[in-house]
């Protein structure tokens, strides 16, 4: 408790009256100018507060306390010599607590005391409690976000996976048909990947995966575009807004970003390194026909730039 008072004498009574209060500490502060520091250094569950000081009344330190964060919610008993019942509706007005006169009996101070302290306890416990459900509401948010993220993600390539990519695909073919525009697909494959995995190991297989589905997700700049893990070793990019023209252009520059790795695959028959072949489809597609049909293509042409000897795209006509 902090005792606000310019009187040592009123101190000297109230510090009897409370003398032997299981848990009561009293503080005294006589100097108006210093007192809202020191409530902030004591962090008071209660504070005792003279309404007529030198320099500085009581109506404007209640004031003060509101408006500081560090005691606007601490509970604050007006001392004071006057009953006037206008005094009393200033000082609830600007914030206090309860009112007494001077002096007040000691069994009604200490049940007032302990009341108001009790009561502020109360409300801080009640306030940590949701500042902690509001952590905690923030962190499993943050989880979820987290969990919905690792739910798009290949797990080995970190790329967005087989899911992401239909659900995608299935929204940016509704968009395609709506803006009346173009949705270019290729469908990749690493050529020989199976011979690479037996030659090198399937760990090697693994960071093979990992290099090439980085120079896919490199290569792809707009925020529209998707690279994917199609499956296996097949890799997929999706490019909303974009003709053949443009698709041909992206394929040379992966096909040739791939080759520049330099991964050995001496088991490979269309290079000495790790090489893609890659089947471009682009479409506009109209109301009523599927997504697959995008599909279709795109695997159509990845089949013949196989055929024709992989290390190769192929577009779809």
């Amino acid at each position: 408790m902090l005792l606000v008072d310019d009187q040592p004498i009123v101190h000297e009574a109230i510090r009897r009256m409370l003398e032997g209060e299981p848990n009561l500490v009293l503080h005294y502060c006589s100097d108006a100018t210093s007192c809202l520091r020191l409530a902030r250094e004591l962090k008071p569950t209660v504070i005792l507060q003279d309404l007529v000081m030198p320099d500085v009344d009581g109506f404007t330190l209640l004031k003060f306390y509101r408006a500081d964060p560090a005691t606007r919610s601490v509970p604050v008993i007006v001392l004071s010599s006057k009953e006037d019942p206008r005094d009393k509706s200033q000082a609830f007005a600007e914030g206090a607590s309860d009112y007494l006169v001077k002096l007040p009996d000691k069994i009604e101070l200490v049940a007032r005391v302990h009341a108001h302290s009790r009561l502020y306890l109360l409300q801080r416990q009640r306030d940590d409690a949701i500042n902690r459900l509001e952590l905690l509401k923030l962190e499993l948010e943050q989880r979820n976000i987290e969990l919905a993220r690792l739910s798009t993600v290949d797990g080995l390539t970190g790329v967005a996976n087989r899911r992401c990519f239909d659900t995608t695909l299935e929204r940016e073919w509704r968009r395609a048909i709506r803006d009346k525009s173009e949705l270019t697909l290729i469908l990749t494959d690493i050529d020989f990947f199976k011979r690479y995995n037996d030659a090198y190991g399937h760990p090697a297989g693994d960071e093979c995966l990992r290099q090439v589905a980085r120079c896919l997700a490199e290569s792809v700049r707009r925020p529209s575009d998707l690279a994917a893990r199609y499956g296996g070793e097949e890799f997929a990019l999706l490019l909303p807004g974009t003709g053949p023209a443009g698709a041909t252009t992206l394929a040379e520059a992966v096909r040739d970003r791939v080759a520049a790795l330099g991964l050995e695959h001496k088991g490979s028959d269309a290079a000495p390194h790790v090489t893609l072949s890659l089947g471009i489809a682009s479409y506009s597609p109209k109301q009523g026909e599927q997504q697959e049909e995008l599909v279709a293509r795109a695997d159509r042409a990845l089949y013949s730039a196989k055929r024709r000897g992989r290390n190769r795209y192929d577009v779809a006509q």
